[in-house]
């Protein structure tokens, strides 16, 4: 059968790209202008160039009109921060004596000024930078960033969409500015912001601009009326403005519910949603308020965030019922394609036929293309695309990886015993105390040392084969003993190997499992510079042999102290990793936590009586909507004890958690039945360990006095009175001292200078209960 076409012609978009490049040339040049390699305007040329990159190549593929103001050379949001003149008052002279030094320094901080609190976005790796709000923050216009932008993608001869986060989603991520009162609620500003936005989008029409695309996707999480009464308000003023570009009010990651009917009402003149599995109901619902009449709908049916091919005749059937519901119909992904590594033909080493079932951003710009030009002509227009399309999907579902009978008899024979302690935590935490003979107050790390250029360096020389596989481990030998050795002079209580074996804490366990798949070039940004590769979760999970007990092994024949095993968890193993779709998340994630579990068992076996199982992304992968959170967090936390339950009450089990907003999951934190869970807690202020406190949270908590994603150095002083608010919330015979997160990223001296300090703090804090009990 041949599709209809629709009314007027569709046109293929994406709401925003990947902004790397195809060799990270974004972050070797911002790195090398921390570091006095690269000037100023050599990074600039640079992000140009890789702006112009983009854009040609989207409209190469056929793509309508390409989005602007998505680049950041950090973070949207903290681009948005600019935009809008919300500089925190300690960064304004940072800002005035150098913008471009200013604006890093509210990213990372200096040694002198902390930077802006970081954390996820949504229920994505992403991290952004969240916004500081009071009652006396005065908002002024300045839309340079964007309008330049927009003009140099106009001028290079393409049609510009810029794109900026909009007015109530920037509120709703914001906080309260330190000091200010509690109670305070950035979205009472949104009267004070709507001026500003629209003199941004004053000025971006004036410089051409036909549409402007609004990023709202706050609004397909619970909302209360009186934040849905604020969206309304917003979009009536801003529709209303008389010299204003056509605006484009996008969502994503989700359904909008309630805000659907407001977005409908609105005085804009399009709405862009998600039309994957996870906006199910959008469509129902955009049936519902009866459709975008005299509107542009833009239909995210490719989904932005996995990389398997799109099913094009079930993104067909989609399109097709809603050409009966806007004026305009156009085809996007579901999200900005930020979110996907680049280009799928990169990767020479993944077999050709599971390479088939793959769509980095460039496939899925061709597919948006594909999908859009059959909407447009009827799909005897792309008669080959569909064939070949079919082909691919039938040989994913056929294929042997993706079904393996001994996994799935296994996972079958699981019982509730299997996932649960053999003694409750007030019992074994007895018998752990006297194993380990730890002090009050004890100190550790989170895992993870830094990965120094000789460590690189000689990863890439044993694959290269310029090294053989012998001086490889001495070399990491080497590295161990000295992290060892460090540790102990600086007086840490519970040591780590520090990881030097290890490229990721994903991939380095994906490249040892069955049913995985690594990727070479499959770069996805996760905060900053920090790009990450996400492994291709594409089979049935199994352990093959011991994965890590080896290097734990052989660090706790080096000293007298308890080092820890270091795993990642379940649930982190597949947030951060690109997911099978075919199968129930909960069906996946028992599979990956059997595999440790025989890991956990096996460490144990040879003398670790620390191990952490780490589930940094537990809140991060929290679905959006309430009504969703009962149902995941069963089966997340049910697959953490079942990776960690088999072990003796006298071995401590840890877990690590960061980045995140945690209060509204603190049961679930109670559920894991971990004995020790560390915590992100230096940039905002030990709220994590109120949290806890709150819910009467009866096991031991390390929150962290080191924020390690900042180069500033904190002082002793800085540290111990982070632990002083600690104490405040948490008893000192169940609080630890440690960072807040591993130490990867970070170089060896001012690693060796904060854990120092660190140590001290713990020292000092210790004296003075000491002496209060006196």
């Amino acid at each position: 059968m041949t599709a209809k076409p629709a009314a007027a012609a569709a046109r293929a978009t994406v709401y925003g790209y990947p902004r790397q490049g195809r060799n990270r040339e974004l972050k070797k040049a911002v790195e090398g202008y921390w570091k006095g390699r690269v000037d100023a305007d050599t990074l600039r040329r640079t992000a140009a160039e890789l702006r112009r990159g983009t854009w040609q190549q989207l409209a190469e593929a056929g793509v309508h009109d390409v989005p602007t103001g998505d680049f950041s050379y950090y973070d949207h949001v903290l681009d948005t921060s600019v935009m809008v003149g919300a500089v925190p008052a300690r960064h304004r002279a940072a800002v005035h004596a150098d913008a471009l030094d200013g604006y890093f320094a509210m990213a990372r901080g200096t040694q002198d000024v902390a930077p802006l609190e970081m954390t996820k976005w949504f229920d994505t790796n992403y991290h952004y930078l969240v916004p500081e709000l009071g009652p006396d923050t005065v908002f002024t216009a300045d839309s340079a960033k964007q309008v330049a932008e927009f003009r140099e993608a106009l001028a290079l001869g393409h049609t510009p969409r810029p794109v900026l986060v909009g007015p109530v989603t920037y509120l709703l991520l914001a906080k309260a500015a330190p000091g200010v009162a509690d109670g305070f609620e950035p979205l009472t500003l949104l009267d004070r912001l709507l001026p500003v936005y629209a003199e941004v989008l004053a000025d971006l029409r004036a410089a051409g601009a036909e549409w402007v695309q609004l990023d709202e996707p706050a609004l397909v999480q619970d909302r209360t009326p009186a934040e849905l009464n604020a969206a309304a308000r917003a979009y009536r003023d801003l529709g209303g403005l008389t010299d204003r570009p056509k605006l484009l009010v996008a969502s994503y990651f989700g359904r909008l519910g309630e805000a659907l009917a407001v977005l409908a009402k609105a005085p804009v003149d399009g709405l862009a949603l998600d039309f994957t599995e996870t906006g199910a109901g959008n469509l129902d619902d955009l049936a519902a308020v009866g459709g975008l009449p005299g509107k542009r709908l833009v239909a995210g049916v490719v989904n932005g965030r996995n990389i398997w091919i799109n099913d094009y005749e079930k993104s067909l059937a989609t399109l097709g019922t809603l050409l009966g519901l806007a004026d305009q119909v156009d085809v996007s992904a579901s999200c900005s394609l930020l979110h996907v590594p680049l280009d799928a033909k990169a990767e020479h080493g993944i077999d050709p036929q599971i390479a088939r079932w793959l769509s980095f951003a460039e496939q899925k710009t061709e597919e948006i293309v594909v999908l859009a030009r059959a909407l447009a002509s009827g799909t005897d227009a792309i008669a080959a695309e569909l064939a070949a399309n079919r082909a691919d999907l039938a040989s994913r579902a056929d294929a042997a990886i993706t079904r393996d009978p001994a996994v799935r008899a296994r996972t079958a024979a699981i019982t509730d015993a299997d996932g649960r302690r053999s003694q409750p935590y007030a019992e074994r935490t007895l018998a752990q105390r006297s194993h380990l003979g730890v002090p009050l107050l004890p100190t550790t790390t989170i895992g993870s040392f830094p990965q120094t250029t000789e460590l690189r360096t000689a990863r890439a020389d044993v694959r290269a084969g310029r090294i053989d596989a012998a001086g490889y481990e001495e070399r990491i030998k080497d590295e161990i003993r000295e992290v060892l050795s460090f540790q102990e002079k600086a007086g840490i209580d519970v040591l780590v190997h520090g990881e030097p074996e290890r490229n990721d804490m994903v991939q380095y366990f994906a490249e040892q499992l069955t049913g995985y798949l690594a990727t070479q070039h499959g770069w996805v940004q996760s905060y900053g510079t920090r790009y990450v590769r996400p492994p291709v979760l594409a089979g049935d999970i199994s352990r093959p042999g011991p994965m890590t007990v080896r290097w734990t092994a052989y660090a706790q024949s080096l000293t007298d102290r308890p080092v820890k095993g270091m795993l990642t968890g379940p649930v982190t193993m597949l947030a951060w990793s690109f997911v099978r779709d075919d199968q129930p998340l909960g069906e996946t994630a028992r599979q990956v936590a059997l595999a440790l579990r025989d890991e956990v068992n096996d460490l144990e076996a040879n003398g670790t009586s620390v191990i952490q199982v780490d589930e940094p992304a537990l809140r991060e992968t929290l679905p959006l909507r309430a009504a969703d959170h009962a149902a995941y967090l069963q089966w997340a936390t049910e697959s953490f004890r079942l990776a960690t339950a088999g072990v003796r009450p006298d071995t401590q089990i840890h877990t690590h958690m960061c980045y995140a907003e945690f209060g509204d999951i603190v049961q679930a934190i109670d559920d894991l039945d971990a004995d020790v869970i560390s915590l992100e807690a230096a940039r905002s202020h030990m709220q994590v360990a109120r949290e806890l406190a709150a819910h009467g949270y009866p096991r031991e908590a390390g929150p962290g006095v080191y924020d390690i994603h900042s180069p500033r150095v904190p002082g002793a002083e800085e540290a111990a009175a982070l632990l002083r608010k600690g104490l405040e919330a948490i008893p000192a015979q169940r609080l630890w001292v440690n960072p807040d997160c591993g130490l990867k990223t970070r170089g060896w001296p001012e690693t060796r200078a904060s854990l120092e300090n660190l140590v001290a703090a713990a020292r000092k804090i210790r004296a003075e209960l000491a002496t209060e009990a006196v």
